[in-house]
């Protein structure tokens, strides 16, 4: 985990991204322990309560479970969550943008099609 503290976005929304990217990526897998409020918020030197604020972002999108007297745990199916998520988000920042562009020059759905494969070929 790295934290950007001259950043406009706040510590605690950096702390749910950090952990979402680490399941997204397997560095936490489903049913494992992730650190603790207390070991991220001494390690990085960050406030408790924003480090709690953070995570409780990632119990809120059901991707992580508090254990009472145990600790913070991935939930299964997070990763597929986090995926879907980011898909969702993929349409939406760039498809819809790309679909009406397209349409704005007279590209047709056949030529774009080409034009993405051709883009994964490169």
């Amino acid at each position: 985990m790295q934290f950007e503290f001259n950043s406009s976005e706040p510590i605690y929304r950096q702390v749910a991204e950090q952990i979402e990217d680490a399941i997204a990526s397997g560095g936490f897998e489903e049913g494992a322990q992730i650190p603790s409020t207390t070991e991220i918020s001494k390690e990085f030197h960050i406030n408790p309560a924003t480090v709690l604020k953070g995570m409780n972002i990632a119990v809120s999108k059901q991707l992580i479970e508090k254990r009472r007297g145990l600790g913070m745990f991935v939930k299964q199916g997070a990763r597929q969550r986090i995926v879907e998520a980011k898909r969702d988000g993929f349409f939406d920042a760039f498809i819809v943008n790309l679909v009406r562009e397209a349409r704005n020059l007279n590209i047709s759905e056949e030529e774009l099609l080409d034009l993405v494969k051709r883009g994964y070929s490169q």
